[in-house]
């Protein structure tokens, strides 16, 4: 009876960053958690709570079968390496969207600020234009349109935005990819941005925490609800480079610039580098999102102190 009562999600990206740590919280919190993937034995870990279905998110009828008796589908899939983006990432959504048509579940997706150019800087809210100066940009605005063109068919939608992601469990990320390199004793941090330029960060299990808050206040969200963090702010760059080197207890350690004459040169033969060189905008000028309209529905947004975020991190990464 009791186990009839939780609520079932289905998790499209578990073994991802945010998708991971989206799964784990949600089995934390007493939901049935299904995760669908190509290759469920090798994905699946003893004791993770999930479970693993056989499936791909490009095609539709794994995805809707695996959504029946769900409430909640957390889209967090990406094409691996930023490859093959125009051609699998509207195809997922729209399979997620198939999805949550069927179910009557709820589509949880992960926003990005590749959304907004220039125009819409220094600050950005849940309304600013959305006038994207990269490919990839263009492909996550598409997204949304879709996903917001659903929302009058009644296809529910939580779209919670954040900064660049850290954490223990973070995969691809500006700062295990840019500031540190993993597996290794800290011995160099690298900074991608321009001096004395705010850069905002989010602390990935925080981003977990408050997505899986404001799905416990479905009552007070919209047919297509959308919600920003404003998580970590650094305000001139040297306070995320302090904390690591805090953390590290390497206080001495200086931040030193990011080769982006070497993603210049590789960027014709490595699609990540490639990729990575697109988003150079976001480190050259402020960036804050505000999260008032988050506030509102939560009252104060979950928040671990940055030293503590960034000491567990570089746990994490192996770099302690």
């Amino acid at each position: 009876m009791e186990n009839e009562m939780k609520k079932t999600a289905l998790v499209l990206g578990a073994t991802g960053g945010i998708g991971g740590e989206v799964a784990r919280l949600l089995v934390a919190r007493g939901w049935n958690v299904k995760a669908l993937h190509r290759d469920p034995q090798r994905a699946a870990k003893p004791g993770d709570g999930m479970q693993w279905l056989a499936g791909d998110a490009m095609n539709r009828d794994d995805v809707v079968n695996a959504a029946q008796g769900t409430q909640l589908i957390v889209h967090a899939v990406n094409p691996p390496g930023y490859r093959n983006w125009g051609a699998l990432v509207v195809p997922m959504i729209d399979n997620s969207i198939a999805a949550a048509r069927a179910s009557g579940a709820r589509i949880l997706l992960p926003g990005t600020v590749y959304n907004y150019g220039p125009d819409a800087f220094p600050i950005i809210d849940e309304e600013s234009p959305q006038r994207p100066v990269t490919r990839k940009g263009a492909i996550r605005v598409e997204l949304e349109a879709r996903l917001q063109a659903a929302a009058a068919d009644g296809v529910r939608t939580l779209i919670v935005r954040a900064g660049d992601f850290f954490g223990p469990k973070v995969g691809n990320s500006w700062f295990s990819q840019g500031l540190v390199k993993p597996g290794k004793p800290l011995t160099s941090i690298s900074y991608p941005g321009s001096a004395g330029v705010g850069h905002q960060w989010a602390y990935l299990p925080d981003v977990a925490e408050t997505m899986v808050r404001l799905i416990e206040n479905e009552d007070k969200l919209e047919t297509f609800a959308r919600f920003q963090m404003e998580g970590h702010w650094d305000a001139d760059g040297t306070r995320m480079v302090a904390a690591i080197a805090n953390a590290a207890g390497k206080p001495e350690l200086k931040a030193g610039a990011f080769p982006w004459w070497l993603m210049a040169l590789a960027s014709p033969f490595v699609a990540v580098f490639r990729e990575l060189r697109e988003m150079r905008y976001l480190w050259q000028q402020p960036v804050l999102m505000s999260n008032k309209r988050l506030v509102q529905v939560l009252g104060a947004e979950p928040r671990t102190p940055l030293d503590v975020a960034v000491k567990r991190t570089l746990a994490g990464l192996g770099n302690l």
